[in-house]
This record gives C-alpha cells, structure tokens and sequence, in this order.
C-alpha cells in the first residue's frame, strides 16, 4: 500500500467534488462528473478496454475481455429493457442507429485506428494518466477525423439514411422490440432473448479461437488477466473482513476482475439512461476540442461552423459548461484515482515510442475519428450503447469492428516487424 499516493487519490476525489459542486453551472453538469468519475475509475480498475479485446485476441490469443463484454452487454440489455418495458420510448434517447454504408465503413476504420493507437474513444483518456506521449498524440489526430468528419455527417446520405428500419424507428434504424412484438411483454422478452443468443454466439466463438491458440502453441496470455486469476484465489482464501487492510488492497488497492468491472459498469451505465434519458456517448467533443484549438490560431468559428455544418453555439459553449466534455474529463481523473489508490501512479512525458510507432498512433486517431463520423459513434456510441438500447446496428457494427481490428493489427504487424 503506497499511502502517499492513495492519500493524494483522497484528496484529488475531494477537491474534485467541491469544485464540481460549486462551480459547475447545474446540476447535470455535476452528474455527468460523476458518471466520469466512476467510469474511468472502472475501467482503469478493470482494465477493459473495447481495443483490447480485440488487440488481446490477435496477439496474446486471449479472448476473456471480449467474453467480458458481451456479459457487460448483455446485463445493460436487460437493465434497459427493464426501464423500456412500461415506458414511453420517445421519452428517451434511444441510439438506433442507421444501418448503411457508412456503419460498415466507420466499423472498420474504428476497429483498425484503436488497433493501431491501443485504445479507442474512452480509451484514450485513462491512457492519458499512464502514456500521455501516446495519448495525446492519439487524441489530437483524433479529435482532426471527427473534425473533419462533421461535414460529411451531415451531408452523405450514406450515412445518414438507413437501409433497414422498424415500426418505432421508421426510416431511423431496426429496433429489436418490433421485429417481436408479436411475442411476450411487447416484444421485449424476444429482443432480450435475441441479444443473449447473438452474444451466446460471439462467446461460443471467442472460445473456439482461445482453444485453437491453446492447441497450435501461439497462446501467449495477458499478465493483467493472470495476476487477476491470482489475486482471486488468495481472496477466496482470505474471505473478508470490512475495514481491512486486505479489503482496501481487494476493493481499491488492486486490480478487479474483469466481469465485476462488468457489471459495475452496467450499472452505471443504467442510472445514466435512468438520469439523463440517453446513454453513453465520447466522441464528438474530441471534434469540439479540434476546433476550439483551431479558433486559438485565429480561425472564426463562422468558418468552422460553415465547414462542419453544425451550429456556432456547439463550439463557443464553454468546456465546462458541455455535458460529455465534463464526462470525458472526469473520466481521465476517474482513473487517476484509481491508478494513485492502487499505487502505480509514475507520470511522464518521456518518448518510449519509435517515430514510425508515433506515425501508427497518430493513423489510428485519424481512422477512429473519421469512423465515428461515418458509423455515427464510437465504441460506446456505435457499439455498446446500441446494442444496450436494443439496436441491430450494434451488433452489425460489431462484426466489421472485428474485421477492422484485424486488419489494423496486420498492418501494424508488418510496420514494426
């Protein structure tokens, strides 16, 4: 137990708070601090990441974080199925996206950008606590694809129409609940019981890939998930016993096993839909971000306005004062708690990386912030807030982030070789 820096993790969350508390403009500012807070503290604590389940896969061979997930997309699933089931839908923000060209497209360039940067939309602000040279150079590339996506976003009907639509989402996107409502609870029950078996599906075949890696000798492992499988074991050993030193290094001073940062996170991201109305969404501040810098060198925001398409007041609205911009910032403090209280808190800005590494980084930030524009969101806004609203698109999406994963990491295979 490192008590400096857990002490500074106490005093970084209190100062957090107060400032929060008395300086953000409403309440809902403060509740999106919160809901940063405590999923960056998740995912730093949990190490899942949507990059890694993949980059893990291709090249350790281990698939336990995409198994993770789909448990972790499954739980949200019926959290919101049970906010939806006697609830007026239009109440809410429901992420259905269009299924077109452009989800199949943002898929793949998604999935092949957070292969290259090793980490995705989130991703990038918990890696800003422990590799800031990668980080920034990933957000800044980031942020210049979702800038210069805006226009497109708003413009191609490739992206903005939809192939296929369903009766509560004409001419929007496939609602799960329609395609059943013929069946129990309104349809519901079947959309709950479609998104296990497609996740069933992903799980099924996420093991036989393990399995084959184990068989052919290329199995290599994560040390993260090894030292987790460990850590367990002497839990399960030890029992517990409140307000102890061995419940501080079980609870805040280790790392958590995968599936209960799962469902932490699905609990979150619950209260979320049942406090705001919506789910979660990152990357379109990144895009806001681009062009506040570009207005510091003097471009007007009448001319970033015209280029993106998108209103004046989305750029000149104080960083403070946009909801998601709070959230992706306490999101990269939520993580700073949780490395300081686990005591592996080193900050650096010291180049470990190659310039032809750094030229990969600043690809994958570019490819990621095209293709949230072109799918309509990331991996939290394309992917799991989707699927977590009962979308198709997510789980579209899904099948070509895997693809693009795979190509993002052959490339990157026969780059550094």
């Amino acid at each position: 137990m490192n008590k400096k820096q857990a002490l500074s993790a106490v005093l970084i969350l209190i100062v957090t708070l107060v400032l929060g508390g008395t300086l953000l403009e409403d309440s809902s500012l403060f509740l999106r601090l919160l809901f940063g807070l405590s999923l960056g503290f998740a995912l730093a604590k949990g190490s899942i990441g949507f990059a890694g389940s993949v980059n893990r896969a291709y090249r350790r061979g281990s698939t336990q974080l995409l198994q993770t997930l789909m448990l972790m997309f499954v739980v949200t699933a019926v959290i919101n199925a049970g906010l939806l089931l006697n609830s007026d839908i239009n109440h809410y923000d429901l992420w259905v996206n269009p299924i077109n060209l452009g989800l199949l497209l943002g898929g793949v360039m998604f999935g092949a950008g957070m292969s290259l940067s090793s980490c995705c939309a989130t991703g990038v602000m918990v890696e800003l606590v422990s590799d800031v040279p990668r980080a920034l150079t990933t957000l800044l590339f980031f942020g210049a694809g979702v800038f210069i996506g805006f226009p497109l976003q708003a413009t191609q009907s490739w992206i903005t129409t939809t192939a296929f639509s369903s009766a509560s989402f004409t001419g929007k996107g496939v609602y799960l609940p329609d395609l059943f409502s013929w069946g129990p609870l309104n349809g519901y029950f079947m959309a709950v019981l479609m998104t296990m078996i497609l996740a069933g599906i992903v799980v099924f075949c996420a093991k036989k890939y393990e399995n084959y890696r184990r068989a052919n000798g290329s199995f290599l492992g994560v040390d993260g998930e090894i030292a987790r499988q460990k850590m367990t074991a002497r839990g399960t050993e030890q029992g517990f016993t409140l307000l102890s030193i061995d419940s501080y290094r079980q609870w805040l001073g280790n790392l958590w096993e995968m599936k209960t940062t799962a469902l932490v996170i699905a609990l979150i991201f619950g209260v979320m839909m049942m406090s705001t109305g919506a789910g979660w969404g990152a990357s379109t501040p990144f895009g806001i971000w681009f062009a506040k810098g570009l207005m510091a060198f003097g471009v007007s925001v009448d001319d970033i306005a015209n280029f993106t398409h998108r209103p004046t007041a989305m750029f000149t609205t104080p960083f403070f004062s946009h909801g998601i911009s709070v959230q992706n910032f306490a999101i990269m403090l939520g993580a700073l708690v949780a490395v300081l209280f686990m005591g592996k808190f080193a900050f650096s800005f010291k180049l470990n990386h190659s310039p032809k590494q750094f030229a990969l980084f600043a690809l994958g930030g570019l490819l990621m912030g095209l293709g949230t524009r072109f799918a309509n969101g990331c991996n939290v806004g394309a992917l799991f807030t989707p699927i977590a609203n009962l979308s198709l698109s997510g789980w579209i999406y899904l099948i070509f982030l895997l693809v693009g994963g795979v190509i993002g990491n052959r490339f990157h295979q026969a780059v550094v070789k």
